[in-house]
């Protein structure tokens, strides 16, 4: 099971813990303020376009929504977001992004450079590992939801450039571009997604086993858990066995 794989099946999973505690409205407000920068329509603003649909997603109230963006716009006050993309190694030479929202960029560079020495990582400087991975449209499928040869005419025609078997989900991957038209063809089928959204995929990945791949995962865990962090993207694979001895 590589880090990417482990990342992406699980993190539907998580994202319903999130949804329950408001965590998850908290980075997609934060992500809606970000896009909104570029321009409240969401018609000419294509990343402000697929945060709306994420926050539609998780049922966030149209209300939140156009506060958020107006908030982006400088039409309302709501304090300043900084995005910051942290780089770093983790247990075992794995290249490690974070994603942070913050509005206190000091605080939030001490606080992750800390859970990264914790956890048996250390941060990199800028471009240290981000060439190592690839922006790319990430959509998850539940396996049961719908097979193999009944995906693959769908996603491809609408265009997706790759189908993987991630063992109890299915990763469509997509240039960013398609990234709309892939969900909208999924939704116009009646497939439903565990999660959608433009992600960091690594190009290689590493294998990590014992003492390194349970640092590793706790690493993760550890940022993921992080009040700024919006999104955690790693290089690594570990066997389902070290994932569910840590669980």
């Amino acid at each position: 099971m590589s880090g990417h794989s482990k990342w992406a099946t699980i993190k539907h999973k998580k994202a319903a813990l999130d949804a329950k505690r408001g965590k998850a409205f908290t980075r997609l407000i934060k992500e809606i303020m970000i896009a909104a920068r570029n321009g409240g329509d969401p018609d000419a603003n294509p990343r402000l376009r697929t945060a709306i649909v994420a926050a539609k997603a998780v049922s966030m109230p149209a209300d939140n929504i156009k506060r958020a963006i107006m908030r982006g716009t400088g039409e309302i006050e709501g304090g300043q977001i900084d995005e910051i993309l942290f780089e770093g190694y983790g247990p075992g030479g794995a290249a490690v992004l974070v994603n942070v929202a913050t509005d206190n960029r000091n605080r939030t560079v001490s606080e992750i450079r800390h859970v990264f020495s914790k956890n048996g990582g250390n941060l990199g400087e800028q471009g240290s590992v981000a060439w190592m991975f690839e922006r790319k449209s990430q959509i998850i499928v539940d396996a049961e939801k719908a097979s193999e040869d009944q995906l693959m005419s769908i996603v491809l025609d609408a265009g997706a450039d790759d189908l993987r078997d991630q063992g109890g989900a299915w990763e469509i991957l997509s240039a960013p571009e398609a990234h709309e038209a892939v969900l909208q063809a999924l939704e116009k089928a009646g497939i439903a997604t565990e999660s959608a959204e433009i992600a960091m995929v690594p190009k290689n990945t590493v294998k990590l086993e014992g003492k390194n791949a349970q640092a590793m995962l706790k690493l993760y865990d550890a940022l993921e858990e992080h009040d700024d962090v919006q999104n955690v993207y790693g290089n690594y694979e570990v066997d389902e066995a070290e994932v569910e001895a840590l669980a």
